[in-house]
């Protein structure tokens, strides 16, 4: 493919104008139309964007043979059905998080995509983000040394939804970049949660995920909170490193701290009297910033035209979407530890 890559786009709320501005500044692609239900919406898109087409219904786009690619960025309980029409239609696909709200919904999705040779990409933007990517360097480098646990804390007050709890809203950054981070497979889950607002939608919700060689993932996401936070911990053997995505400036710390133990201990040793406590210096390293949407919007533009697979593929998609399908299960049974199948397939 070398002409510019043809987009349209299902939903201009307030994360999809967003994505509208983004995928509009990008040189190698046009945004051509845009479908949304609401028409106060429809209307101010055609102020802000002379000359772009409008329309309500969904199969004004998926059905145009002229359009290459599709954007969707409507409720999370849409995902399934409109993403199965536009692959089935030919069209590559960005889905906003998470993919689908079932895992056989987003199993569905990733074989047919594959059986197009269709890019299908998900909207777990933290990938991009210049402040993990920096992170995920010094992984990769063993700058970290072994990664040990990762923590994370997403809350803040309001946006109070109905459709999901705030697991499934908040919960899908954090574990793509647990997934990500830690890099082996996630065997199981728990999770607690209570609703005080509406009954039956969580409005704070604590999650643990198991991952192959004991390695451990926790979640702490709500939003009835007086605070934002938006942060993620990393511990490795070395280093630890914290993400403060709520910083201006400063979003990376790095901790010199670990405990380090003699290389030859005998068996009749304790261990205690082994180790060594090591408290080093904290560094703060200056990161080129760029808008991670930007990064993120160009990653899908390129992987169509060249054909290649996103960083947050739709098997990334069923694996996110199959952790956060067994922490609603594990709630229901009272925090139990609910296995992950082996293969997702």
């Amino acid at each position: 493919m070398t002409h510019k890559l043809r987009i349209a786009q299902i939903g201009v709320g307030a994360w999809g104008k967003n994505l509208l501005r983004n995928f509009r500044a990008l040189t190698n692609a046009d945004v051509v139309g845009v479908c949304d239900r609401n028409t106060d919406t429809l209307r101010k898109v055609a102020l802000d964007y002379p000359g772009l087409r409008t329309c309500k219904d969904p199969a004004e786009i998926i059905d145009d043979p002229k359009i290459d690619a599709v954007i969707i960025a409507t409720e999370s309980p849409t995902h399934f059905e409109l993403t199965k029409r536009a692959l089935e239609a030919g069209k590559h696909v960005f889905v906003e998080k998470p993919m689908t709200q079932k895992t056989s919904e987003a199993i569905v999705l990733r074989d047919l995509a594959a059986q197009h040779d269709l890019r299908l990409m998900v909207g777990h933007i933290l990938l991009y983000h210049p402040a993990f990517e920096y992170v995920r360097e010094l992984i990769s480098s063993g700058a970290l040394g072994e990664i040990y646990y990762i923590y994370s804390v997403r809350v803040n007050l309001g946006v109070v939804r109905s459709q999901e709890n705030a697991f499934d809203s908040l919960a899908p950054h954090d574990i793509s970049v647990a997934l990500d981070f830690i890099g082996n497979r996630a065997v199981a889950v728990s999770a607690q949660g209570q609703a005080y607002l509406q009954p039956g939608v969580e409005d704070v919700v604590f999650a643990t995920v198991y991952f192959e060689d004991g390695k451990l993932a926790h979640l702490h996401t709500s939003w009835l909170d007086p605070h934002k936070v938006r942060k993620i911990t990393v511990v490795g053997s070395r280093r630890m490193a914290v993400i403060d995505d709520v910083e201006g400036v400063e979003k990376v710390r790095l901790y010199d701290k670990g405990v380090d133990i003699a290389s030859s201990v005998s068996p009749v040793v304790d261990y205690a009297t082994v180790m060594t406590v090591r408290s080093g210096d904290i560094s703060i390293p200056q990161i080129p910033m760029k808008e991670p949407l930007l990064n993120e919007c160009e990653h899908f533009v390129q992987s169509v035209l060249n054909g290649t697979t996103p960083l947050s593929d739709a098997e990334n998609g069923v694996r996110v979407v199959q952790i956060l399908d067994a922490a609603r299960d594990s709630m229901k049974r009272g925090g139990a530890k609910i296995d992950l199948i082996a293969e997702s397939a």
